[in-house]
């Protein structure tokens, strides 16, 4: 059929293949930019005395007016934008059962932008007086949203996780093997990360393990996701 400038229409499975062949693209570019964000804490141990001991926890470092805490901040919050972008793009009805997961990643994402726009005012991690202050609700409202945004993230991704998890138990695939080694290295290093925390003590060598299990959740989610945009056209293009 003819337009009316007797140009022939477009062919809309032509522009649905175009736009499914654009979104895995996109997803991975957004995907990958936003990790390098996430993980500049793999550049902390190249500037000696930056993270002053082994107790000291990273978002320490983002104090205001330590050295390079601007420049951290915007990374967090680049990162859970760019993390947003990718899984928009990626989708959430290509998986069969993968809404679920797919929101908490959302949730983990936005929660790592609102650690970067909320730094925390004082370091809890070695400073005593800071802490004492925290646990009486005597700091301004930004150290508690800085808290919240936190514990959201790591909810979010480990809710992910179970999801992901649940969905792909009776997999033989290897994306189900990735989520059931991550599943189990939650399990034994949650505790540590627990008494990491309350007793303040070697935050700085336990979170590092959190952070690289983090991203490759994220980069085994964006993996099953761009397969199947490729892989099931109609239902990518639901998504």
């Amino acid at each position: 059929m003819a337009s009316a400038q007797g140009a022939p229409a477009p062919d809309l499975s032509v522009t649905a293949s175009r736009r499914l062949l654009i979104r895995p693209v996109a997803a991975w570019v957004f995907g990958i930019l936003g990790l390098l964000s996430y993980n500049w804490w793999v550049l902390v141990p190249l500037r000696p005395g930056l993270m002053r001991s082994p107790n000291e926890l990273f978002s320490d470092l983002e104090v205001t007016g330590q050295p390079f805490a601007t420049a951290m901040q915007h990374a967090d919050l680049l990162s859970g934008l760019l993390l947003i972008g990718a899984f928009l793009a990626a989708g959430n009805k290509g998986i069969p059962g993968g809404r679920r997961d797919w929101f908490a990643m959302m949730v983990f994402a936005g929660a790592g932008s609102l650690g970067g726009v909320f730094p925390q005012v004082c370091a809890d991690g070695i400073n005593a007086v800071c802490r004492n202050m925290e646990w009486s609700f005597r700091l301004p409202l930004q150290q508690y949203l800085h808290i919240v945004a936190g514990i959201l993230e790591f909810a979010g991704i480990t809710v992910a996780l179970q999801f992901a998890f649940q969905r792909t138990r009776n997999q033989k695939t290897r994306i189900a093997n990735v989520y059931r080694y991550l599943a189990r290295a939650a399990f034994v290093a949650y505790p540590i990360l627990g008494l990491a925390y309350l007793l303040n003590r070697l935050g700085g060598f336990v979170e590092p393990v959190f952070f690289v299990g983090f991203t490759a959740m994220v980069l085994t989610q964006l993996v099953e996701r761009a397969h199947a945009l490729r892989s099931s056209p109609v239902k990518g293009s639901e998504a």
